[in-house]
């Protein structure tokens, strides 16, 4: 896994990086999960699929974050596995994990939203890098 913490003042940042696209975006997911809780403890009971379309890769990574958010508010759903294809900035993807339960995953941030603020998606030589920032 390929992402960090970033400092940002007053919310939470994540640098995702990857040889491809996909992998870039994979991290990025799994970065997000890595600051609501603690991967390890996640077990891979149930999956759910995710398609979006957008018009760009930039609106298409924001998108697709803040549906893991969405998710995860809206049914507790938490991953820590996550099988993605992009083409032609429709982004599929299954996402393995299962409901979060207070008594057995640790809780770390909550997080509102990913944001557009100084949002970085670029190719860089042989390897993607995206930077985040998530309100909290």
């Amino acid at each position: 896994m390929s992402y960090r913490v970033i400092d940002v003042a007053g919310d939470i940042g994540l640098r995702a990086e990857g040889r491809t696209l996909q992998e870039c975006f994979v991290n990025a997911g799994l970065g997000l999960y890595s600051l609501i809780t603690d991967l390890n403890q996640i077990k891979q009971k149930q999956q759910i699929e995710i398609e979006i379309a957008e018009e760009s890769i930039e609106i298409l990574l924001v998108s697709y974050l803040n549906e893991l958010i969405f998710q995860f508010d809206a049914y507790g759903f938490i991953g820590n596995a996550i099988d993605l294809t992009i083409e032609r900035n429709t982004l599929k993807a299954l996402v393995y994990g299962e409901t979060f339960d207070p008594k057995k995953h640790e809780r770390r941030l909550l997080i509102k939203a990913a944001t557009y603020h100084n949002l970085i998606i670029k190719q860089e030589n042989t390897h993607w890098i995206a930077e985040i920032i998530f309100d909290i």
